[in-house]
Parts: C-alpha cells; structure tokens; sequence
C-alpha cells in the first residue's frame, strides 16, 4: 500500500514516515525542501519525494500525487515564527485539506470498493462541538483569545471542520480521522499511550503530554490496521501518553 505524507519534514512527520517504512510500506511525500530529512528516507527506495510548495501545485499535479495512495495524512502546521504564524497563508492547512480531498475525489473510480483514508493531525484545543464536547467557561475564552491572536489555531478548526462537514461515516471515497495530541515531547521510542473519544485533561490549564513518535505510531496503525481504521473513523481521538 502506498501512504502520502505532507508535512513529512516536520518532527512528527518524519517519525510517521519512518513508522510506515518499518512496516513495510510505500511511501510519496511532498516537501518543499529535503534538507531536514533523514539521508536514509531520501535515499530509501519505498519513498517517493516531490520537492514543491503543495499549494502552489496544479490539480492536475495534486491528482497525480494522490492517485493509488490508500491513505493520505496531513502533519502539516505552521512554523514557530512571527512570519510563520502571522503571513500568508494563513489557511495553510485547512486549504491543503480542501485541495487534497478534491484531487482524491476527482481521481476516483466510480465504482471503487475501498475509500481513501484521509488522517488530519490537529489538536487538543480544537473543541469537537459537533459530537456535542462541552468545555469550562474559562477554557472556552481562552480558547475564543487564541482564535483572534494566533491564526494558525482557526487554521487548524477549520481543517477538522472540513472534513466533518464533507465527509459523513458512509462516504464512498473518502473516510477521515483527526488525530488530537496534547502537548508534544520528544521521545526516541513507542511508549504505551491512551486514546479518548474526548480531551480528559483541559489543555489549557491541566494539559497532558503525548510523544511526537506515539502520534506517528498511533496514525501508522490507522493507515494498517482495519479494526483500528473502523473504531475512529469520522471521529477526533485524542491521544494521551499512558502516566502508568
């Protein structure tokens, strides 16, 4: 099976491309630069590496990549700098989503048996109020502050909201999952972790910790592993490391 990855360059990126190879899988990515990749992954033979801006490519480009891929997963964020969170584009993820989820679409058969996994990463202080989660008072203005001063959080809402509003259980091409870490760490290996329908810790004022390589490891067996896929499908995991 072949997985796109965009935003393989990031941290958690790279980790879940690494995971997909050690199982044995193909992998395309799109990067705009290869310089902060592993030598191993540009070298592997399983990877496909296309060196571009994703938003700038054609439909016609996008369809390319996405044609025979049976997942395609978004670790895409914004970088850390005042240019990063503050320029253009300011939709970065959620208009990557968009585009990506047409070329699937368009590049579908019309009888086609298996739908294309589409595995969004987002965050725990994206409140899923569709499935009717509920959050404190003082978490809710906190969060509505962070809306206003830090775009990359309304990018990050929307993204989700896309494929909510697009994409219902029974969708005959795509399927999607919004995987939802806390607060990330780095960590070397897998360790045990926990996934929730729903946030048990507030991530403003209680936040947990999950690892860069569990999140990598977790959407690594949604791509693989089918009793996973089906129990979090349509739905926004949240992902814990384990206290115990």
């Amino acid at each position: 099976m072949t997985t796109l990855v965009v935003g393989a360059n990031g941290a958690t990126g790279k980790l879940l491309v690494e995971q997909l190879l050690s199982e044995g899988e193909k992998v395309k990515i799109i990067v705009r630069s290869t310089e902060s990749l592993p030598v191993a992954m540009k070298d592997h033979a399983r990877v496909d590496i296309t060196i571009a801006n994703l938003l700038d490519l054609s439909d016609a480009q996008l369809q390319a990549q996405v044609k025979g891929c049976c997942a395609v997963v978004s670790c895409l964020g914004h970088n850390l700098t005042f240019k990063g969170i503050y320029g253009q584009p300011r939709r970065l993820v959620k208009n990557a989503v968009q585009r990506l989820c047409n070329a699937i679409e368009a590049t579908s058969p019309a009888n086609v048996k298996t739908p294309v996994k589409f595995i969004l990463m987002n965050s725990t202080g994206n409140q899923n109020s569709k499935e009717g989660e509920t959050i404190p008072l003082s978490q809710a203005i906190v969060i509505k502050m962070i809306r206003f001063l830090v775009p990359p959080h309304a990018d990050n809402e929307e993204a989700a909201g896309y494929l909510q509003s697009h994409y219902g259980i029974n969708h005959n091409v795509i399927e999607w999952a919004a995987v939802r870490p806390d607060t990330l760490t780095d960590a070397d290996l897998p360790s045990k972790y926990e996934i929730h329908k729903a946030p048990t810790r507030n991530p403003i004022f209680d936040a947990g910790k999950t690892s860069r390589i569990n999140v990598a490891h977790f959407m690594s067996q949604l791509i693989i592993k089918s009793e996973i896929w089906h129990k979090w499908k349509a739905n926004m995991p949240v992902i814990y490391n384990s206290v115990s």
